[in-house]
């Protein structure tokens, strides 16, 4: 019975989590290829054998295959699901009206603005769903929980715990996460005096403050910090918003993660932070279940908008095999006035290809590690 649970609330939730992030963003690349006057061959949802699908008029094989880990838009006369190539039998062998409608024969504009449909409709759909959050439940804020507690920060050596509510800090209350630490920031003394509140009891600690040198928007300063995290769930403050004031809300809160998933990647990227936040495949499908065996809608629909603002984010990486990549060489296409080599490209996304594939695979063992860590420490 506990392993059907698991199943229910862990396995299901993220594939259909994945299943609807996938099908907005092949959704996008599918739409502007239409748009484009491009024929797409196979929509597909998953990897691998066929599981069900059908032929519309358009001759578009839309399916569902058996490894639910992504997806692909297949154009005519591309090699693969990736695009990364086009069929160089089949190329020779179309007639004019077949390669009006072929991918490899459209202009670098075409092109671009076809790669680019995918992320651009993972950006549209959480812009949409905040905004419909915001209209129908209110504003988000995320509460001042501890959601885990550094091994190396003054918090831990204070006795902090990972689901503490901080109440108020130096006397000021606290509403929400980030004023945490705009509080701790802004704090003149070198010891925090915090109230917490922990299974309904009341406990007063003092915390040495940490100074570190934090970077942002491009500017190094140092900042005092106690040493914790936020955790997932969100709270509402029922105040409905207009439609306009939601969209511009929402539009704000995109631009908002966006911007913070660039900070933390550079910081890892410099070694400012450490790399063990890079999650993967499983850390999604841990998360997702953790808010399903909550039965947080809310939460869910919270985190659905962040995964997908991600998904559009990391595909704009210019990595070759993403789409970020596509955008590169077709940037430089128009740029040059002609194609780039074939030999150069299939180099390219060759080492593309290998370093997608090294970064899930550091992702996947940080996953592993943090299971670990969350099941026997």
């Amino acid at each position: 019975m506990g392993s059907l649970l698991n199943i229910v609330y862990y396995v299901v939730p993220f594939i259909v989590l994945l299943g609807i992030l996938v099908f907005v963003h092949e959704f996008g690349h599918f739409l502007i290829a239409r748009m484009c006057g491009v024929k797409v061959t196979d929509f597909s949802i998953g990897f691998g054998k066929q599981l069900w699908g059908f032929v519309d008029k358009y001759q578009t094989n839309w399916k569902i295959c058996a490894i639910p880990l992504g997806g692909y838009c297949q154009f005519l006369g591309d090699a693969n699901g990736a695009s990364a190539g086009g069929d160089d039998t089949a190329l020779k062998e179309m007639t004019e009206e077949e390669k009006s409608q072929a991918f490899a024969f459209q202009n670098p504009w075409k092109k671009l603005a076809i790669v680019l449909g995918g992320p651009g409709f993972n950006y549209l759909f959480a812009i949409l769903l905040f905004t419909g959050m915001f209209m129908t439940f209110g504003n988000i804020t995320f509460p001042p929980v501890v959601g885990e507690v550094m091994d190396d920060g003054p918090a831990k050596a204070a006795g902090i715990l990972a689901g503490d509510r901080i109440v108020s800090i130096n006397g000021r209350e606290i509403k929400s996460f980030n004023d945490i630490g705009a509080e701790i920031t802004l704090s003149t003394k070198s010891v925090a005096k915090i109230e917490l509140l922990r299974d309904g009891e009341t406990i007063y600690v003092e915390v040495p403050l940490k100074t570190m040198t934090v970077e942002e928007d491009g500017i190094k300063e140092k900042r005092q910090m106690i040493g914790i995290k936020s955790r997932t769930s969100v709270e509402l403050d029922h105040e409905r918003l207009s439609p306009w004031g939601a969209l511009c809300t929402a539009g704000s809160e995109t631009w908002r993660i966006t911007t913070g998933t660039l900070r933390g990647i550079k910081q890892m990227i410099v070694g400012d932070r450490g790399t063990e936040d890079l999650g993967g495949i499983i850390r999604i499908a841990e998360m997702s279940g953790d808010i399903s065996r909550k039965h947080a809608g809310v939460e869910f629909l919270v985190f659905m908008a962040l995964l997908s603002i991600n998904l559009g984010l990391i595909n704009l990486f210019p990595i070759p095999v993403l789409d970020g990549g596509h955008v590169v060489i077709f940037l430089l296409e128009i740029i040059s006035r002609r194609e780039m080599n074939e030999k150069l490209k299939e180099a390219l996304f060759k080492c593309g290809f290998a370093l997608l594939i090294a970064l899930m695979v550091f992702a996947t063992w940080n996953d592993f590690v943090h299971l670990f860590k969350r099941w026997f420490v």
